[in-house]
């Protein structure tokens, strides 16, 4: 491909949060597509052909047609690299296994160069998608090969190591739902949901509910049986063995058949079932032992495994187990048939997004003991329909939610309960798990700390269950919150005085206050770090703290430019003034339309119960109340105007300066907070950073958040005087 002929990827930046695109994390590129400008897709004979060959599933894309392949009768229409690389990102994400639907491609001011915008879950994987893209379109282009596959393979194997396993994910998607905000922690699955003091955290299926205690208890499988038989749960007969010959002594005082299993194992590993000869038993305690750091045995129960999943004593999902089987066809091996008939089921595989693990015959299988029990070796051939067993546990395929008996529900959550779990796998073994234990010689095996989620999420038979709902709803009962008030500020000089005014104001009121500002960042009157703090790594530092009561966020324009904002909604969002257009040209905002798209993200995160405190000293400002979901304050200097006075007809509330007094008006009431000219005001005005705009916006928010007038008059007055200590 001639030099010439390329498009440049010149930057790609991770908007982590709230943006002037949309709410999610997007990456934004800057593509400068050469000479592309003068060749839109309708003039490039084959390009259709060639990509659509390609990605077959980009007929899905809407588009801005609103319709099933709308994106494609754009592509016929004729359409640019760069709005083509946005739908191809996006579709190799999907492919991915990386659910995206929102996409953006927009002219700047140079020629040929575009701003390409993707939504992903993760910021590598997104770069990677869009240069994928860029790589495949120029193919398209210059009808060269491109290997679709390599690329998707490339994509799903940076989306298995680096996103959200299933399990967590399906938490953290409850919690979307419910418009619980989260924050990840670490590379891994430790999340915190919420903000602040009302955050809680999770770890896959374990949470900060999660007793260390508890967990302990079930990793050692003879004393969560001592418990459970203490409280009346029942338990098969058994024991910790120390040898293949203890194992067989303790077999034959129980009585044949049995179970050997590891003490701490989990995902069935190592569990051999149905054993009754000496040899057996021996084989199964040199698999069990490979597997943990104790061996039991113990009586085996007749019946079917079944996992039932108690989240906060209730039971949320139940699974039942099958034996997997193969059947001959008098050619191929057992080794061969496995491959061919089980190991191919896309539900197993060796990642944590599985449900069923592949089967192996190794030394260390119990599938492999599965095989010598009936005389058979992997390279065995099979008779035409002759049925072989390979495995006895670890295949829970089949929702039974609606099966079990409600004494086998209240038996399987008491046994969580003596344990400590609050989240918790119970193994239990009967033949119908629609009839009370008792009944029928059932009992609980096993109880798991952080259980597997996926074979509730994604049955092979039965109904999907909703268990990340029931683990949010668990860790957020109604009335719970799961936010802080969150108080931001943004615009030009006015924003960073207001920010620290108003925490100020918001700690009087008697709450742990958090403070990002120029200043640096602050925890009520404790300084954490200096310097420059609007950036949205130490903001994320407050919300993540788990001491702080509200949180205050100075943010200015470039920050959500170039970050986003660090908080998904926020109960009081203000815009005190305008930044300079000079500020932000380094981001391509040249004029005062888009200087207004980018001060109302601001505004559009205000929750429905919040508040949008605007200056209706500059109409443009005050014309961002139209999009505010939540409530309206207004503040002025200059006392009067249109936009105020139509709100102030209507009931609405504003901090304006009215004569020689700073009032608090509603409608036609007005209620004094401090002279204009008084001393205490004065010096505050005398700060560095600080004017009448500021003043006024602080006040406005802090009324917003439901702080009272006296106290507000007060604050002013301790603010001045503590700035002059």
């Amino acid at each position: 491909m001639d030099d010439k002929n390329k498009i440049d990827i010149r930057r790609m930046t991770h908007l982590r949060g709230p943006n002037i695109w949309t709410y999610r994390p997007v990456i934004e590129a800057l593509v400068d597509i050469g000479p592309y400008e003068d060749k839109p897709s309708s003039a490039v004979a084959g390009f259709y052909e060639r990509l659509t060959a390609w990605l077959p599933g980009l007929i899905e894309h809407r588009c801005g047609v609103g319709e099933r392949g709308g994106f494609l009768l754009r592509l016929r229409e004729g359409t640019w690299p760069g709005h083509v690389m946005e739908h191809v990102a996006l579709e190799l994400q999907t492919l991915a296994g990386m659910k995206t639907g929102f996409g953006q491609a927009r002219s700047t001011s140079e020629r040929g160069v575009y701003q390409v915008v993707t939504r992903t879950h993760h910021p590598d994987v997104g770069r990677a998608a869009l240069t994928a893209a860029r790589d495949m379109v120029l193919a398209a282009y210059e009808d060269l090969p491109f290997d679709v596959d390599a690329a998707v393979a490339r994509l799903k194997a940076m989306v298995d190591s680096l996103c959200l396993g299933p399990s967590t994910a399906s938490i953290v998607d409850a919690a979307t739902e419910r418009s619980i905000p989260h924050i990840r922690l670490t590379d891994g699955n430790l999340v915190q949901l919420g903000h602040g003091k009302a955050a809680r955290r999770i770890w896959t299926a374990e949470t900060d509910r999660t007793s260390a205690i508890a967990e302990s208890i079930s990793s050692d499988k003879d004393l969560t049986k001592e418990l459970l038989q203490t409280c009346g749960v029942p338990i098969p007969e058994g024991r910790l063995v120390d040898s293949p010959e203890d194992a067989w002594t303790a077999a034959e005082r129980i009585g044949v058949p049995v179970v050997v299993k590891p003490s701490d194992g989990n995902h069935g590993r190592g569990v051999a079932l149905d054993i009754r000869t000496e040899a057996e038993v021996h084989a199964a305690y040199h698999a069990a032992d490979k597997e943990g750091s104790g061996v039991i045995v113990e009586r085996c129960i007749p019946g079917q495994e079944h996992r039932v999943l108690v989240v906060g004593g209730r039971v949320a999902a139940v699974a039942r187990g099958e034996q997997a089987w193969v059947t001959g066809d008098g050619a191929s091996t057992i080794d061969q048939l496995v491959q061919a008939q089980l190991n191919n089921d896309p539900r197993r595989g060796e990642e944590e997004h599985f449900p069923l693990d592949l089967i192996r015959f190794d030394e260390r299988s119990t599938s492999l003991m599965e095989l010598r029990r009936q005389g058979l070796t992997p390279q065995d051939v099979p008779q035409a329909g002759q049925r072989v067993l390979v495995q006895r546990t670890g295949n829970m395929t089949h929702d039974v939610t609606d099966e079990i008996h409600p004494e086998v529900a209240a038996t399987a959550a008491l046994a969580a309960r003596v344990v400590g779990l609050d989240i918790a796998g119970i193994d239990l073994v009967c033949e119908d798990i629609g009839k009370p234990l008792a009944t029928q010689g059932g009992a609980i095996v096993e109880v798991n700390a952080g259980p597997g989620l996926l074979m509730h999420l994604k049955p092979a038979v039965g109904t999907p269950r909703p268990v990340g709902q029931a683990i949010v709803d668990h860790l957020f009962a109604p009335g719970v919150r799961a936010r802080i008030p969150v108080l931001g500020f943004c615009g030009g000089a006015a924003a960073s005085g207001a920010a620290r005014l108003a925490a100020w104001i918001v700690h009087l009121h008697g709450e742990h206050t958090g403070l990002v500002c120029a200043d640096g960042l602050f925890l009520d009157e404790r300084v954490v770090s200096r310097g420059d703090a609007r950036r949205f790594d130490p903001a994320e530092r407050l919300l993540i703290n788990r001491a702080v009561d509200a949180a205050v966020f100075d943010n200015p324009a470039h920050m959500i430019l170039a970050e986003g904002l660090p908080y998904d909604r926020c109960q009081v969002g203000v815009v005190s003034d305008r930044p300079a257009l000079t500020e932000l040209a380094g981001f391509d905002i040249r004029d005062e339309d888009q200087l207004f798209n980018v001060l109302r993200t601001q505004v559009d995160v205000v929750l429905d119960a919040g508040t949008a405190v605007l200056n209706a000293d500059d109409a443009r400002i005050a014309d961002l109340a139209r999009l505010s979901d939540g409530a309206v304050v207004l503040f002025s200097e200059q006392g009067h105007g249109e936009a105020l006075q139509t709100h102030r007809d209507h009931g609405g509330r504003a901090v304006l300066v009215a004569g020689a007094q700073i009032v608090l008006a509603q409608g036609g009431q007005q209620t004094p907070v401090i002279e204009v000219g008084a001393a205490p005001l004065a010096r505050l005005l005398g700060l560095p950073g600080m004017n009448m705009t500021a003043v006024l916006a602080g006040i406005a928010a802090v009324l917003a958040y439901g702080v009272s007038p006296s106290l507000i008059r007060a604050a002013l007055k301790t603010y001045a005087q503590r700035a002059h200590t």
